[in-house]
């Protein structure tokens, strides 16, 4: 075991989403050491330990790896670089059953959940969900805290700005550009570039009006 198994995870930021990230580290052999959150959760059904707000535990944390554990692009990327600069790199979060092309590069903080596909020399940035069965094919370019959600295929070639969010069962066609901080609805078909700050729906995909 690595460092970080050794020393256990925390998660920061417990609710629907942790559960899937604590599901993927269980797996693939890290002790999950406890959790940060605003408040103790009522809801605890991992049974773990409560370690307090992530702002006034950075210190008492400093010996585990952790894990922003959000779904909210925008906060996710705000923890994950608060800690840093305390804590270090963030752990991935990959599961077993997850294939990872051998010349991938994958940044820190990153979900790989069950079924994802990255494929040949795709670069994944900090931060970035990779959820249930999606597919990032090869030389794909995917932004800091964007996230792929399950079901989604990106083509060859596609590039993805920062904090956007790709909907469940979309498509984005080869050589597509997407911007930061852009959203694509579930089960859209994506066939010209995107630029920043826009929403998209359908097949193919349009602005809504």
């Amino acid at each position: 075991m690595n460092s970080m198994q050794k020393k256990g995870i925390i998660i920061v930021g417990y609710s629907g989403h942790s559960y899937v990230v604590i599901d993927a580290f269980r797996l693939a052999g890290y002790v999950i050491a406890g959790y940060c959150d605003n408040e103790e959760k009522t809801n605890n059904p991992y049974d773990l330990a409560y370690f307090g707000r992530e702002s006034e535990a950075a210190e008492k944390i400093r010996d585990f790896g952790f894990f922003a554990a959000v779904g909210h692009n925008g906060i996710r990327e705000k923890i994950h670089n608060s800690l840093r600069p305390t804590l270090g790199d963030a752990a991935n979060a990959i599961h077993p059953s997850a294939i990872i092309d051998s010349t991938a590069v994958i940044g820190s903080g990153v979900l790989a959940a069950a079924n994802v596909v990255i494929n040949a020399q795709a670069w994944i940035g900090e931060g970035v969900i990779c959820n249930t069965s999606s597919t990032i094919e090869h030389e794909c370019l995917i932004g800091g805290f964007t996230h792929i959600a399950p079901g989604a295929v990106l083509c060859g070639n596609v590039k993805v700005g920062a904090r956007s969010f790709i909907g469940a069962n979309s498509v984005i066609a080869q050589g597509i550009t997407i911007g930061s901080d852009v959203t694509i609805g579930a089960g859209s078909v994506i066939l010209k570039d995107v630029p920043d700050n826009v929403t998209m729906i359908g097949n193919p995909g349009r602005q809504p009006t």
